[in-house]
């Protein structure tokens, strides 16, 4: 439905559509071509584009377009092979059993080897697979294809044969982010603003400024790539934006206004742009705050889930003392004048703009309206959105103002230089690798360790969920040496960086741990001194289920004879050592041996 919305709202408007690359189309259109037997799935989640590459791949082969436009959910097209095309737009708009039909011709086709027919099939994730499962409860039986697509969708395992499944879900990330902010923001109809009496002379049209700002012409693109470098975080934190989600979110970008009173539910219209250029109130219409959705109301904005994972960053809401030092004293600090022309005041449209100057002197001077409650309200405002504006502002590297540390993921930044040292297979930075262990071995031993040269593997004897251990049952290098140490690997489904532990050379004697931008995050706070209860329960408990692998696996190597041995001379006494952490006064840990003879 949205699919034939946009292509009849294009002909209304007579404008040119947006144009996206689709690199999934290229290889269904090869894969169609090749005569391959079996059919097709087009998977993904609401937005992803599944009936627009349906639509694209029915037109390629030389479907007729307005035969698709006409009633109908199922379309077909004889190939130039003999082989019936048949086209499912979306299985969503089947009822029931209506759907039963289609999902046979789909397994007669890939498992009952009918050659006679291709099935082009459209459906979310989850919904194909509860049309399987009903299908197959009606038929008294668990359907063939419900569990080999599960682990397709969840697991990234292999396609049953003969189903080429091509899930667009995967395909989103920074790149198409930038890719969308580009088209969207160099679209040719904007060349109609060229004349408009809205942008003449000394005049700013917020839509045209907003629009400038996303293309990047004036800073070589760093907002388009720092919000990429948001949607790319979320991402690997497991949260998938879809296209449609992130062409609202360029749209809201270039048209929100954060007053719904000269803006009709907070998108500009070039209709609204005189009222906002007479009130003065320009930097309303900020692209900095309308990324995170600052201009929408809050349940409207938390609708959209790409509004929601703008919001999880914080940003605005987290701050540091020089940032804020910087906003509120700047203009009138000798020391941090200079720095305030350079960041805030050389934006006279939405950085040191006279509302914003104004704002801040009330608030300083102590007036009588910002005494009383909620009179410093306006201001406030103001900061959260002056916050946002740097973040996307500052410029890298500005080791006075980091902009990371504005986030609520302080290490982001880290985070994605060790996935790309990974992906460009470069030695891990040391800075990176020293905060992993370091924070490895507090979580591991409970311990307020310093060491970033080896890690301990302990216990407190039994309870292998306990949060204070000083009983080292193996320590390993911080760097895989012959065999045995951590080391750095990207996982080959998810894409993320995970840690290889070794315990010994042996193959099949490590433990592995995906790294997800929370649980780096995680690490590298807990190395930085913070406690692990007061970040994340959720994490503390991955790492606790993660320890108790580890101390299987010594366990295992311990028994196969792979560890230090404890035979005893014969005509001895049983002993028994045991190896305890102590840790030097400045902070390194080291282990302890002791001995314990057992009189028989």
């Amino acid at each position: 439905m949205f699919d034939e919305y946009v292509a009849s709202a294009l002909g209304r408007a007579k404008v040119q559509p947006i144009q996206l690359s689709t690199p999934l189309l290229d290889d269904m259109v090869r894969h169609l071509s090749s005569g391959a037997a079996g059919s097709i799935l087009i998977a993904g989640t609401a937005g992803d584009g599944k009936t627009y590459h349906c639509r694209a791949l029915w037109q390629s082969i030389g479907g007729d377009p307005k035969a698709w436009s006409a009633k109908g959910n199922i379309k077909e097209h004889r190939l130039s092979d003999g082989r019936l095309a048949v086209f499912i737009k979306d299985l969503s708009e089947f009822n029931g059993e209506e759907s039963d039909l289609p999902l046979q011709r789909l397994e007669q086709s890939v498992l009952g080897g009918d050659d006679s027919e291709i099935v082009i099939l459209a459906a979310n994730h989850g919904q194909v697979l509860d049309r399987l499962r009903d299908l197959g409860k009606r038929q008294g039986r668990d359907h063939p294809l419900r569990k080999p697509l599960q682990d397709t969708f969840l697991q990234a395992a292999a396609a049953p044969s003969r189903l080429a499944v091509f899930d667009l879900s995967r395909t989103t990330g920074r790149k198409t982010l930038e890719e969308i902010a580009r088209t969207v923001s160099s679209h040719p109809e904007w060349s109609n603003c060229e004349q408009c009496n809205l942008r003449q002379a000394d005049k700013v049209c917020p839509i045209d400024e907003n629009r400038r700002r996303l293309l990047g012409d004036a800073d070589d693109g760093q907002v388009a790539r720092r919000l990429g470098d948001l949607v790319e975080i979320a991402r690997l934190n497991g949260l998938h934006l879809p296209i449609r989600d992130l062409l609202a979110l360029c749209t809201n970008m270039i048209l929100g206004y954060a007053d719904a009173k000269l803006a009709k539910e907070n998108l500009m219209t070039c209709a609204d742009v005189p009222k906002i250029q007479e009130s003065g109130q320009i930097s309303k219409a900020s692209l900095y705050a309308n990324a995170f959705g600052a201009n929408l109301p809050k349940r409207r904005a938390y609708d959209r889930p790409v509004f929601r994972a703008m919001a999880s960053f914080g940003v605005g809401e987290e701050t540091t003392n020089a940032a804020d030092g910087l906003l509120v004293y700047g203009k009138d600090d000798g020391r941090l004048r200079t720095d305030f022309e350079r960041l805030v005041a050389v934006d006279s449209t939405y950085g040191g703009t006279p509302d914003f100057c104004a704002a801040q002197d009330a608030y300083l001077e102590g007036y009588e309206g910002a005494r009383l409650e909620g009179g410093a309200t306006e201001f406030l405002t103001m900061l959260e959105s002056q916050r946002r504006r740097l973040y996307f502002t500052l410029p890298e590297p500005d080791p006075g103002y980091p902009r990371w540390e504005m986030t609520a993921f302080r290490f982001g930044g880290e985070y994605l230089e060790l996935l790309d040292a990974l992906k460009a297979k470069r030695q891990v930075s040391e800075v990176a690798r020293g905060r992993v262990v370091r924070g490895l071995n507090r979580v591991l031993t409970g311990l307020l360790l310093e060491n970033v040269d080896r890690i301990f593997v302990a216990s407190s004897g039994g309870f292998t969920q306990s949060r204070v251990s000083v009983l080292c049952d193996r320590d390993i290098p911080a760097r895989r040496q012959g065999g045995v140490g951590m080391t750095f690997k990207i996982h080959e489904q998810t894409g993320r960086p995970q840690l290889d532990l070794s315990l010994s050379p042996v193959p099949g004697n490590s433990v592995t741990f995906e790294l997800t931008p929370t649980r780096y995050e995680f690490l590298a706070r807990v190395a930085e001194g913070a406690l692990p209860v007061s970040f994340s329960n959720e994490c503390l408990e991955d790492l606790l289920a993660f320890k108790a692998k580890l101390l299987r696996k010594a366990e295992n190597v311990r028994r196969a004879g792979f560890g230090d041995s404890d035979d005893d001379e014969p005509g001895e006494d049983a002993s028994l050592t045991l190896s305890f952490i102590d840790i030097e006064p400045s902070g390194g840990g080291f282990t302890r041996p002791v001995t314990v003879r057992i009189q028989e």
